[in-house]
């Protein structure tokens, strides 16, 4: 007795009836060898004078070792591009679902987005997605789907599995007899599309990977060794980009090895870690320590930012955090361009001091020297901190003779118009700089 088949022509292959096991290396296999070769090792279950024809669509397989075959099928894309295959008869269905309407191999038992379902007689629901119960298995094989051609709007591929009730005790074998035989589980043959439609840009497992690439990029930059301060919005956000890349990775590429659920489980929901915190307050701490009156408020506001930021990520159990920001002070009461903490000169902590006697502190002393001239218009190098045009020890602002030749400054018409900005001050040898500058 022999065995016969057609493959989508006439021609006709006769085959032995004790077809041997094909031992082959799947992935050297083209997809039409892979299709045929299937087909050979489905048929060799078949009784005598039984005829398997591949000339119209079709799907069926070994299911727990006898020929099994769907009545009616179809495929479908839904609204997320998944595509899902669907054979069944009068009793039974099964269901192939893989994430991408592209030709490919895709992994079963892993994720759920790559999914065979079959529902027996009484409605119970094998899946591919339920874990074995640990008396049956503690490594349950994975399975396949090999989607292998896409033409005028029809599938062909092969599959392979074991799906679990949600027991985990009741399987459905779909895998053909040795593991050594991995094409021997079932076959879909020009499938139609009935519902939805091929995305015009399909993604893909390689999409997937280009983006987590891309997302993971982004967020190493948000640490980068260069970086002063490592900004918590920048990583939460990076992060959370990162994360949902990953995510998205798992579900069009499978994560065989775990190492992809460790990473997001690692950074998930993704903190700001307390070590970033302290790093940036180190950092803001020298700073702060280093500054001078032109740079002190930005040193100082920086500094009780990143204060605040480890006790949001870090705590403060004992409080002392809290204390250190509470003995800051940042302000410059006058806005006159000397942070109140440079105007204590005698360094009691009582900001009590009054250069020019007028009667008002000078941190309130929009004028400290009481020369006319605004404080926040005296002499300044490019880091915006004061300076000492005479050399005679007193900075500018705090010193009524500014070129010290004896004339106040105020009687050298350094503000004619007497708004307190030097701007229009007299200059009467014209030698660009004005005469209460000009001890010349």
């Amino acid at each position: 007795m022999k065995f016969y088949y057609t493959f989508g022509s006439s021609k006709t292959l006769y085959l032995p009836k004790n077809v041997p096991h094909f031992y082959l290396e799947e992935e050297k296999l083209n997809p039409m060898k892979r299709l045929a070769i299937l087909l050979i090792t489905v048929i060799t279950f078949v009784s005598c004078g039984d005829e398997v024809e591949f000339n119209s669509p079709s799907i069926q397989g070994n299911k727990d070792y006898v020929l099994w075959r769907a009545e009616f099928f179809n495929a479908s894309i839904d609204i997320n591009g998944y595509l899902t295959i669907t054979g069944g008869n009068n009793v039974e269905t099964l269901e192939l679902k893989i994430p991408s309407v592209a030709v490919g191999r895709y992994i079963l038992g892993d994720v759920n987005s790559m999914e065979a379902r079959f529902t027996d007689a009484d409605g119970t629901v094998f899946s591919t997605n339920n874990r074995p119960d640990p008396s049956v298995t503690l490594y349950p094989e994975l399975g396949e789907i090999n989607l292998d051609e896409i033409l005028n709007n029809t599938f062909s591929g092969t599959f392979r599995f074991n799906a679990f009730d949600a027991s985990g005790l009741r399987v459905v074998n779909f895998s053909g007899t040795t593991q050594e035989d991995p094409l021997n589980g079932g076959i879909f043959y020009k499938v139609p599309l009935t519902s939805g439609s091929i995305p015009a840009v399909v993604f893909t497992c390689d999409d997937a990977d280009e983006e987590t690439a891309l997302a993971q990029a982004a967020f190493d930059a948000t640490t980068a060794p260069e970086l002063t301060y490592i900004s918590s919005d920048d990583y939460t956000t990076a992060c959370q980009v990162f994360v949902q890349a990953m995510l998205q990775q798992r579900t069009y590429c499978n994560d065989l090895n775990g190492a992809l659920e460790i990473k997001i489980n690692d950074l998930n929901p993704c903190p700001f870690p307390c070590e970033f915190a302290v790093a940036n307050r180190d950092v803001a701490e020298a700073a702060f320590e280093l500054a001078t009156i032109g740079n002190y408020v930005l040193a100082c506001t920086d500094y009780q930012f990143y204060l605040q930021e480890q006790i949001e990520f870090c705590g403060d159990p004992d409080g002392t955090i809290q204390l250190e920001l509470d003995s800051i002070n940042c302000g410059d009461d006058d806005g006159d361009g000397i942070p109140n903490a440079f105007e204590d000169f005698n360094g009691d902590g009582m900001f009590d001091d009054d250069t020019d006697g007028d009667g008002i502190f000078n941190y309130l002393d929009d004028d400290d020297d009481g020369d006319g001239i605004l404080t926040i218009h005296e002499a300044k190098d490019e880091n915006g901190n004061p300076i000492d045009t005479d050399g005679d020890g007193d900075v500018d602002y705090l010193d009524n003779d500014d070129d010290g030749d004896s004339i106040l400054t105020q009687n050298e018409n350094a503000d004619p118009n007497m708004d307190g900005n030097p701007a229009d001050a007299v200059d009467t040898d014209g030698d660009t700089i004005p005469d209460y500058l000009d001890n010349m």
